[in-house]
């Protein structure tokens, strides 16, 4: 997959076949767009692009709104759509000023001019240009002007999926990792850094890495246990993994911290991922260090059972 990143690096892809939005979390229900890009292309001997949008607009426009959490990284998406088979991953950075141009300046500047867009393929309802002027009608009444076609997705396509990245944040919030896992085709996963800690798990026998998550943005599950599987340099591992604030220990402040299991490297400043696979309980305060040991005994067995 080649990477044209901004505007300016878009050259006239040959027989392109395009679509644009911001795809947080490349769902199941995107996957069905992206798939009829990809079949397209090959059908009719050209190339399958995606336009995209960094920083993601509610960002720029509504920059003291903290409430959108994504799925996703860039970086995370690119990957999964060159796992999709795209051959063109189209960045366009998203300002103040790029909202302000106008639907028509959109398709003729950069679907037309540089990109020279031979098919259009779009979800239901899906608009773009200043004020979301521009429309599925109205590119569908101009297009032999613009001379490329136009398809979209319909609504019943759509709605039979029945996922949205709203409907994959909600079940995050709630704990639900299997959920997600249905709704987006592979587990919910956060990269991260492993910082110090105070080493408290060591001492119980079960030495945590703290993760210091790489992107603020991005979705946290809800606070509790899950069994998880950890990618480190290259090869993943069964562990289980705490969010919250360990109201036990300290209840100061929040963190994530995996205990991985058969595990004795040192990856201190290291980077890892984590992949959610089941939420086990909510977090709890326990009378004792003693009686915390060995519930994570039995949190070890039951992360075992459903890893194993």
């Amino acid at each position: 997959m080649i990477l044209l990143d901004g505007i300016n690096q878009i050259h006239h892809i040959p027989n392109a076949i395009v679509t644009s939005g911001t795809f947080d979390g490349v769902h199941i229900g995107h996957q069905k767009i992206l798939k009829k890009i990809v079949n397209n292309a090959k059908k009719f001997g050209g190339k399958s692009a995606v336009l995209t949008f960094w920083p993601h607009p509610r960002f720029v426009l509504f920059p003291d709104d903290n409430k959108l959490k994504l799925l996703t990284s860039f970086e995370e998406k690119a990957e999964i759509l060159k796992e999709v088979g795209i051959d063109y991953l189209i960045k366009v950075e998203f300002t103040k000023e790029f909202s302000q141009m106008s639907s028509e300046s959109f398709i003729q500047d950069v679907l037309v001019d540089r990109i020279g867009t031979k098919k259009l393929i779009i979800g239901y309802d899906h608009k773009f240009g200043k004020n979301r002027e521009g429309s599925f009608e109205y590119l569908k009444e101009n297009s032999s002007r613009f001379h490329f076609e136009v398809e979209e997705i319909p609504r019943q396509d759509i709605d039979d999926v029945g996922v949205s990245s709203t409907k994959i944040r909600m079940a995050l919030e709630e704990g639900q990792v299997d959920l997600a896992h249905e709704y987006m085709g592979r587990p919910y996963s956060v990269g991260g850094t492993v910082v110090a800690g105070k080493k408290i798990g060591t001492q119980l026998g079960f030495p945590t890495a703290n993760i210091q998550l790489n992107h603020s943005y991005k979705v946290v599950p809800k606070d509790g246990v899950y069994a998880v599987k950890v990618d480190v340099n290259g090869k993943q591992w069964d562990a289980m993994l705490n969010i919250g604030l360990r109201p036990t220990v300290d209840g100061l402040s929040r963190v994530m911290e995996a205990h991985i299991f058969d595990f004795d490297q040192d990856i201190y400043d290291q980077s890892l991922v984590v992949n959610f696979v089941k939420r086990l309980r909510d977090e709890q305060k326990f009378d004792s260090l003693d009686e915390l040991k060995g519930q994570l005994e039995i949190d070890k067995t039951n992360s075992l059972a459903v890893l194993r």
